[in-house]
């Protein structure tokens, strides 16, 4: 009786999926916006199961997501099914949303790898080609505007300030797709897992973001891509080059993530109003001497303690 349940929830999920699948992929508008919850069904079945079982609602998914929708299906159900399958797992085993988010980011990110490379492979479109030429495309079109406004001195500077984007748009791509893949994996889980507490799905609580503390390793890690850019000086260009910068760019963000949340938990500890905390922030991506000094505050914790010295004290 249990597993005629099991397979009755199963089938009603996979057609939820077909659904779901469906409308993303041919219904463009509404399309995009009902993709957010397609790994939900995925989540909700490997929360209630084990393996075995889970091994097959994901081959069940596989030959559905081919039917519905042939390469662009099984893109999908690579980027989404797999996500949701891990998300519901771990959430099984009890494992903490910042450790679920991080896993799961990986994973969309190595989806997301996966269907660019069978894109250029199979239907021949280079997407960073693509924007190149519309990037192009825009320049032109404005140096016929400065041309027919006799303003023919700016053509020069406006051509390199194109070439140091596209430079920069080659160059952090990694750091780009990581950081999106970050963002989307936190919005799916920020849509779907309200949903699937209605179903059971136990989905423990984010905590304050005060709170947040980072693994200490991120500190080794960009002390080591730091020096490495110090010690070796890579040309630009190379790929040891690309792999450090995009490596520092990467953990900075970290770094200053958890310097925000150190300065958001001193202001708690001083009754400071939180508004004080917000300013701080947008201060952060306009001025970048504020930048440093959060970074600074992020080494120190991740450092030295410095929370934990705070609480003594206090």
């Amino acid at each position: 009786m249990k597993d005629v349940r099991k397979l009755t929830e199963g089938a009603i999920l996979l057609a939820a999926f077909a659904a779901l699948l469906l409308i993303s992929i041919y219904v463009p508008v509404v399309g995009a916006i009902v993709n957010l919850v397609l790994p939900l069904p995925f989540i909700i079945f490997a929360f209630k199961n084990n393996l075995k079982l889970i091994a097959a609602f994901v081959a069940a998914a596989i030959f559905i997501s081919f039917i519905a929708g042939s390469l662009m299906g099984l893109g999908f159900m690579l980027i989404y099914g797999l996500a949701g399958v891990l998300i519901g797992y771990l959430l099984q085993k009890g494992k903490s949303r910042t450790f679920i988010l991080i896993a799961s980011s990986l994973t969309i990110l190595v989806g997301l790898i996966s269907m660019y490379a069978v894109v250029v492979s199979f239907m021949k479109i280079d997407i960073i080609h693509e924007l190149t030429v519309v990037i192009n495309e825009s320049v032109k079109n404005s140096e016929e505007m400065l041309k027919a406004m006799g303003r023919e001195s700016e053509i020069a500077q406006l051509k390199e300030k194109n070439a140091l984007m596209l430079k920069q748009i080659s160059l952090l791509l990694p750091s780009a797709l990581i950081f999106s893949s970050i963002m989307f994996t936190f919005i799916i889980q920020w849509v779907c897992f309200p949903i699937a507490k209605r179903f059971g799905v136990n989905v423990q609580p984010w905590g304050h973001f005060r709170n947040l503390a980072l693994p200490k390793s991120l500190l080794w890690y960009y002390l080591i891509a730091l020096g490495a850019m110090l010690l070796f000086h890579p040309e630009e260009g190379t790929y040891i080059y690309s792999v450090l910068i995009n490596a520092r760019s990467v953990l900075e963000t970290f770094i200053l993530l958890q310097g925000v949340a150190l300065l958001f938990f001193l202001f708690h500890q001083r009754s400071i109003a939180k508004g004080l905390g917000v300013f701080v922030v947008i201060l952060t991506f306009m001025i970048p001497l504020v930048r440093y000094i959060i970074m600074l505050l992020g080494i120190t914790d991740l450092g030295f303690n410095f929370r934990k010295q705070f609480e003594k004290k206090e």
